[in-house]
């Protein structure tokens, strides 16, 4: 009699196996979503550095030669320093999401200004720093 030998695996060893697959995606599950808060609070505080950078460029060309650069007189105006802004509000900044919140500035003072990012109803903000100058 000729038996063949038949290979492969059981029911038990494959249901032990997706058992553990199921396990390691729990555990690892958190930590994936977590880093969606995280990235989204680094694209935040890199807007705000652009933001702030570009008050300082901006801050030191006009002072060299007042016809460079732009005039500085609120928070929302820092927006105009960025290299992306074509003079339609809202352009400087990477989304529609992001905002300014107004505030005056007076020449040569430097203030702390607010940016707020709003995506899919979760709402965070960080402040730069703007010089005014006229």
């Amino acid at each position: 009699m000729n038996k063949s030998q038949q290979a492969g695996f059981t029911l038990i060893e494959l249901v032990m196996v997706i058992v553990i697959l199921g396990v390691l995606a729990a555990v690892a599950l958190p930590k994936f979503v977590s880093v969606d808060a995280d990235a989204r609070a680094a694209a935040l505080n890199g807007v705000a550095g652009a933001l702030s950078s570009g008050s300082a460029v901006n801050y030191a060309s006009r002072k060299a030669n007042n016809t460079k650069g732009v005039a500085v007189a609120n928070c929302s105006d820092v927006e105009k320093t960025m290299q992306s802004y074509n003079g339609t509000p809202g352009t400087g900044l990477p989304s529609s999401s992001y905002t300014i919140t107004a505030a005056a500035i007076t020449a040569d003072n430097t203030v702390s200004c607010t940016l707020t990012q709003s995506i899919n109803g979760n709402t965070a903000t960080t402040t730069f720093t703007a010089t005014g100058i006229s």
